[in-house]
């Protein structure tokens, strides 16, 4: 009966004699073939489905085809009624409700937001096999290849469609010869012929032909060919051998040159750079008219309509174009990106002019004509903000940037920012609102080239558009209660590789100081913290000056309270209790001690992806870093007393720097599916080991699990350490694996879904932890990997992507053994994840 209904249901608006479609077919040689690219060839494809389920085709029955109509049917079907309605109403309101959601709305949403059914068309099958047929003839050199269709029923008013394919025997390429008319391209054709992408016993394909032409095409264009174009390389395929072989010659003739009404034919140049002149003006137009400065610099003519604001080096750095060189479209590429790159001007513009004055008529002049970009420029930007602690924040940025403010295309930013926001993860005893507040400000200088004492041009060549950046900033913080105070300082140094895939970053200098202000206010912030010592106490005792009237612990006589029970008065060392309340000390040392960090790192990233539309490519990124060398060494320089703290550890300036060595690695990878149905994975493996001067990481260094861009089964700072079920508020740890994946797929429209699956957790090691439920025991530990599953759905508003992710805990390593599969599988416990754009 059900199945009977949903058969009729989904038929409901398919007329009588015709069938929908439900599936199509592509039988190769009597296999059946799942090729993306030949599904693109189908000009009817069935009705999408949302699990199974055709959702959108259902929504579009659904639908009334004439509303209005209806609803005036309705209206004169009894006597009176439209009478009785405008005395309620009025005449125009009666006529207004045939367009009300309830009577038309409704409808034209359902039509609007559903899918019509997809009827079997005559036509359309026949221009899909021809594509097909055209296909496997011109395209994979089945020249004999035949297509055939035919209709099946699939149930009432329901069909299916079968292309059968028959391919014959695939031609394969013979002999393989060319015939270029102009001698200079014969010469340098001879060149690179060996690297043909035309090989001899190779099936026929014609993809082969394109890349060839193009792969030609570039190697003229990038030596000296001026006037060549793709078109001018041309095949002379012969088909009609027997043995099904294919021979192809490679035909290039002379160039065509139009004067009067004829086309002339003449051989093609090989041109060289006779004059680069480079100008820059104060508007679009090309002013070379009104010339006021010039200056000649390194064979490059610089001009400008006015005074010359640049230094000559500067703008002739960033360009590849040079007096001598043979014509080439890469280094016309390279000197845009390179001059984009500057951020001083708009994207130039480059054109070449025969020079009528060389020699042989085989000189090009090469113009570039830049226009600055506004020497200031005030920026004002307010966001709304999520992120792993904050629920809901508003921020404001104030930026000003000063451009070419040496005359070297140095550029120069000032900012200013303010957040202020709301977490329900914060003591919040006034139960205000915006419980987070942060303001700061910045100032960063970009050279365009490595500032550096020592001449650095061999080892990063300017082709790999280096920058130097040094950037100070200074914010307060009044976000976790502890309200930081934090400056930092930077020296960095980027530059590129192969065509922008490969990323580099030194940072020579990084400084970061954190103060706290209200340390006091602890235990107001880790709650969980605080009622785990308040239950110690009230199992133990402790001094009455510890409490207060109520008899819970003050924020001081938490802290004399953990001193008294790590005395070992009244608790072993052994004993569980002190384990915990160790732990909690542990973390409160920590996180009350201000922080220095002096470090450097170095930083590599690459990626294959080619565009925003690209969705077949990598990202890898890994990081070294070194921490407190330096102050080390200053450090040591000091012997008093005063610059040593009472667990003996070195100080500057009166604080204990931290001293590690960190390391990351991440991979991620994306396989495009085809029908907006995509597949991404995650990796990533990070560890920061203290040694020297340092028993701990800095809060601010370490790893945290769970969030909604980690493993959404658990909240951010929820998971671990290890198989720990944590008394801690913010759980942190100097080591981490975790592992991603997701199915993407489209439901309809924009909104999108995603199915995934994270595995991973944070560990101690090396560290100060000694409990082995928080630290990593070798392979055993890996039983500890957390795993958090769910569903996604995504918006995408064309300029970001709105998440909801729902995570549950499948596998949960801090309950027993025999306990931990699937116990967190519950509508109840579902971990909401909010985020802007895809995890990875």
């Amino acid at each position: 009966m059900g199945l009977g209904f949903y058969s009729c249901s989904i038929t409901k608006k398919v007329p009588e004699g015709q069938q929908l479609l439900t599936k199509n077919t592509i039988l190769v040689n009597d296999t059946v073939k799942k090729d993306e690219i030949l599904e693109n060839f189908y000009y009817q494809k069935p009705n999408g489905k949302f699990f199974g389920y055709p959702l959108r085709l259902a929504m579009y029955n659904m639908a009334k085809d004439n509303p209005d109509s209806l609803y005036y049917d309705w209206l004169s079907r009894k006597p009176n009624r439209r009478e009785r309605l405008a005395k309620l109403l009025s005449d125009k309101q009666v006529d207004r409700l045939s367009q009300s959601f309830l009577v038309s709305g409704l409808s034209n949403f359902l039509k609007n937001t559903g899918q019509a059914p997809v009827i079997i068309n005559d036509k359309k099958i026949k221009s899909t096999r021809n594509k097909l047929k055209a296909y496997y003839n011109y395209n994979l050199g089945y020249f004999k290849a035949d297509v055939q269709t035919q209709i099946d029923s699939s149930g009432p008013k329901k069909g299916q469609v079968t292309y059968k394919i028959t391919t014959g025997k695939a031609s394969v390429l013979d002999t393989i010869s060319h015939r270029i008319e102009t001698p200079e391209l014969e010469k340098l054709f001879t060149d690179i012929e060996q690297e043909s992408l035309l090989k001899k016993g190779d099936v026929f394909n014609s993809q082969n032909f394109l890349s060839e032409r193009s792969r030609i095409t570039n190697y003229f264009r990038n030596h000296g060919v001026y006037h060549f174009q793709v078109n001018n390389v041309k095949y002379d395929i012969d088909t009609l051998n027997p043995n099904y072989k294919v021979n192809v010659v490679v035909d290039i003739e002379d160039r065509s040159v139009k004067k009067g009404d004829t086309l002339i034919k003449t051989p093609f140049k090989i041109y060289k750079i006779s004059q680069v002149n480079v100008f820059t003006s104060n508007s679009s137009r090309k002013e070379t008219d009104q010339i006021k400065d010039s200056v000649f610099y390194k064979k490059y003519n610089i001009y400008s309509s006015g005074k010359l604001n640049y230094r000559p080096k500067a703008l002739t750095d960033a360009i590849f174009i040079e007096k001598g060189d043979y014509f080439s479209d890469d280094k016309k590429s390279l000197t845009s990106q390179s001059i984009s790159n500057l951020k001083v001007f708009n994207f130039p513009t480059i054109e070449y002019v025969e020079d009528s004055l060389s020699v042989d008529n085989d000189g090009l002049i090469a113009n570039i004509y830049l226009v600055p970009k506004k020497k200031y420029n005030l920026n004002f930007s307010t966001d709304f903000t999520h992120s792993n602690i904050q629920d809901f924040g508003i921020s404001g940025n104030l930026s000003l940037m000063f451009r070419n403010i040496f005359k070297g295309a140095e550029i120069l930013e000032i900012s200013g920012r303010g957040n202020i926001g709301s977490s329900r993860d914060l003591a919040n005893p006034n139960n205000t609102f915006f419980n987070i507040s942060e303001y700061g400000g910045d100032m960063k200088l970009s050279f365009p080239r490595i500032f550096f004492p020592i001449n650095t041009q061999k080892i990063i060549k300017k082709e790999m558009l280096p920058t130097t950046q040094v950037s100070v900033g200074f914010s307060s913080q009044r976000n976790i209660g502890l309200d930081k105070e934090s400056v930092s300082g930077s020296l960095n140094y980027n530059w590129k590789t192969n065509n922008q895939r490969n990323n580099f970053k030194l940072e020579l200098l990084g400084v970061n100081y954190v103060r706290n202000l209200n340390v006091g206010n602890y235990f107001n912030v880790y709650r969980t913290s605080y009622n785990s010592l308040n239950e110690f106490a009230a199992i133990y005792g402790t001094a009455p000056a510890n409490l207060d009237e109520y008899g819970n612990l003050t924020s001081e006589g938490a802290v004399n309270f953990m001193a008294e029970a790590l005395s070992g008065s009244y608790l072993s060392p052994q004993d569980a209790d002190f384990k915990s309340i160790l732990s909690i000390s542990e973390r409160y040392v920590r996180l009350i001690e201000d922080n220095l960090i002096v470090s450097s790192s170095f930083t590599f990233s690459r990626t294959t992806k080619n565009n925003i539309t690209d969705k077949n490519y990598y990202n890898f990124r890994t990081k070294l870093e070194s921490a407190g060398n330096l102050l080390r060494l200053l450090a040591n320089s000091f012997s008093n007393s005063d610059q040593t703290s009472a667990a003996g550890n070195q100080k500057v300036f009166g604080i204990e720097y931290a001293q590690y060595a960190k390391g990351e690695v991440e991979y991620i990878k994306h396989w495009d599916l085809g029908r907006k149905k995509s597949i991404a994975i995650r990796s990533f493996a990070g560890i920061a080991i203290p040694y020297g001067n340092g028993t701990s990481i800095p809060f601010s260094r370490s790893y945290f699990g769970g969030g909604s861009n980690d493993n959404r089964g658990w909240q951010a700072y929820s998971l671990g350490p290890g198989r720990s079920s944590s008394i801690l508020d913010f759980n942190e740890a100097n080591m981490k694996l975790a592992f991603s994946a997701e199915y993407r797929f489209n439901f309809f429209g924009n909104l999108d879904g995603a199915l995934f699956s994270d595995m991973g957790n944070i560990w101690n090691v090396f560290d100060n932890v000694e409990n082995k439920d928080f630290t990593f025991n070798g392979l055993k530990s890996f039983e500890d990997l957390a795993v958090g599953s769910g569903i996604g759905f995504r918006y995408d508003f064309s300029f970001f992507v709105f998440r909801i992710d729902l995570g549950y805990k499948t596998y949960d390593p801090s309950r027993e053994m025999s306990d931990r599969w699937l116990k967190g599988i519950n509508f109840s416990k579902t971990v909401l994840n909010f985020g802007i754009n895809y995890p990875f």
